[in-house]
């Protein structure tokens, strides 16, 4: 089996974030090059030698590398282009974690601004979906279909939290229904709910590149401003987007992260219509008891709990 080895460059401070972000893609056996802990090393263990190659010293100098193996596959360049989109709103969050140049024997991370489309194909998601990439073309074949170009932003349909919202929505959307989206990305989820037949959806993302890309992907598939509303903001501190949002939504979903579902289970309640449904996910499975402890602490009932490669969503009300 081949494999592609790819390094990404941080700082001394970034090296648990960027290992924490490699794993939610999936992705395990980082191997970790520090300079610091090489000096340290070699100071603690001074009786063992009384010359260190210029060379190897040299080689270290002001290294900060994470490098991981991927399959010289499909599947690997699908999750080598997940972690491409991952890494770029990351970038733009944490400047103080250095370059964070993901490069793969030699060839810059620019290469892959384009290269990844190529990997990333028609998907026939549940039983009613078909997300095409607007790149490519495909028949339906009797399927709602979704076109997307996600560019640098979350959300294509391949990751497994993305998956599993989808398959929900597909058999909770009713017409006249209004869909909330928190953390909507690409827009994929919003834009999948008004194709599935709900009436209007409100988007929001701390991303503000996300308003642009997700505006785009509703109107690849026909969707106006008279229907949809993409807005930038956090809606656990934003009181402008919380009012511009209003609630009373019959179906609320966050495909986020653990944390931040955690910290919605005490308001969450408040977007909803009395009837309406709380559908979460991004939960990966080491966190998955406590974001369920805290729905349930918050008076959620959990109608549903599905998984899928180690992430894990729930449907309340």
């Amino acid at each position: 089996m081949k494999w592609l080895e790819l390094h990404i460059d941080t700082t001394p401070a970034g090296l648990e974030p960027v290992s924490d972000l490699l794993r939610d893609q999936g992705i395990e056996g980082l191997v970790i090059e520090d300079e610091g802990d090489f000096h340290n090393f070699l100071e603690q263990n001074r009786q063992y030698w009384d010359y260190v190659d210029e060379g190897l010293e040299q080689s270290m100098a002001g290294k900060c590398r994470i490098t991981f193996y991927l399959e010289d596959s499909e599947a690997g360049y699908r999750t080598l282009a997940m972690t491409r989109i991952a890494l770029q709103p990351f970038k733009e969050a944490h400047p103080a974690f250095g370059s964070l140049l993901l490069t793969m024997e030699n060839v810059e991370d620019a290469d892959w601004e384009n290269n990844w489309k190529a990997f990333y194909k028609p998907m026939e998601i549940g039983e009613r979906l078909i997300v095409i990439p607007d790149w490519e073309e495909a028949d339906p074949n009797g399927r709602v279909a979704l076109r997307l170009n996600p560019g640098l932003i979350f959300g294509t349909g391949s990751h497994a939290t993305t998956r599993l919202c989808l398959q929900a929505l597909e058999r909770l959307v009713k017409p006249g229904m209004r869909v909330l989206d928190l953390g909507c990305g690409s827009g994929i989820l919003s834009i999948a709910a008004l194709l599935l037949g709900a009436d209007s959806a409100f988007g929001c993302d701390i991303d503000d590149k996300a308003v642009d890309v997700a505006y785009e992907n509703a109107a690849l598939n026909g969707i106006g401003k008279d229907r949809y509303t993409v807005r930038a903001g956090d809606v656990l501190s934003d009181r402008k987007l919380r009012a511009d949002m209003g609630a009373g939504y019959d179906i609320v979903v966050a495909n986020i992260v653990a944390d931040v579902i955690i910290a919605l289970a005490a308001t969450a309640r408040d977007l909803m219509s009395p009837d309406g449904y709380f559908l979460c996910s991004g939960i990966i499975d080491d966190r998955a008891a406590e974001v369920k402890g805290k729905l349930v602490e918050n008076g959620f009932t959990i109608l549903e709990e599905n998984s899928s490669e180690g992430w894990y969503s729930y449907l309340c009300q």
